[in-house]
């Protein structure tokens, strides 16, 4: 129905000083890669694929933990708290940036406790329903909403994330309310929906395109 742009980006704790590189080889140990959705969420598939890459040419394993819940924010302040070595990274996505003004209290400093190192990927998300809902189109969704205010209601992955931004932006343009519905990752929220729980979720197109396939989602 309705793509929206949605910028990953690879976060990390300030990775290692110049000193402890010189001391020893880098890495020298497995390196965690610490996700703040659940798995198989469209930051997860991120992380894993280049988890994977990155295995075979430092030859160290990857792994993934993920840590979901509170948009993010759990994850990142494990991070911050961490040690400064190189062996603990942060994959998050653009909610990170947005996270300080929609939880006032974080317990962590975005900027002076964390490290943006590189963009990694950009992810569009896809406007999906359940094809027992009966629309067709966008046009449809909107005329439902309208019609019965306050009535619909819409998944995300979490407060603040893409998937929740993407919607309330979609209400504000199209001038209709509908309550939301946050989830702690991505699979959570498309089984809402194709179970009829939820009416729409804006979804990272990697994790709703096998469903979409199937016939149990339609964008």
């Amino acid at each position: 129905m309705k793509k929206l742009l949605s910028t990953f980006t690879v976060l990390a704790a300030v990775l290692a000083s110049s000193g402890a590189i010189a001391q020893a080889p880098y890495p020298s140990k497995p390196i965690r890669f610490i996700v703040p959705f659940t798995a198989g969420s469209g930051t997860d598939i991120i992380a894993r694929t280049v988890g994977d890459t990155m295995s075979k040419g430092l030859g160290q394993p990857i792994i993934i933990e993920n840590k979901p819940g509170a948009g993010g924010t759990i994850a990142a302040a494990q991070v911050a708290r961490g040690e400064a070595d190189g062996y603990t990274v942060l994959i998050h996505s653009s909610g990170h940036a947005l996270n300080p003004a929609i939880y006032p209290n974080l317990s962590y400093d975005t900027l002076r406790d964390l490290t943006g190192i590189t963009p990694l990927a950009a992810l569009p998300n896809v406007m999906v329903v359940s094809p027992e809902r009966g629309w067709k189109t966008v046009a449809d969704v909107v005329a439902t909403a309208k019609a019965k205010p306050g009535a619909l209601n819409y998944a995300s992955a979490g407060v603040g994330s893409a998937t929740h931004l993407n919607a309330e932006k979609f209400k504000l343009q199209a001038g209709f309310d509908a309550v939301h519905v946050p989830f702690k990752g991505t699979p959570e929220a498309l089984s809402d929906v194709i179970g009829g729980r939820n009416d729409w979720f804006f979804a990272p197109l990697s994790s709703a395109l096998p469903l979409i396939k199937d016939g149990k989602l339609m964008a």
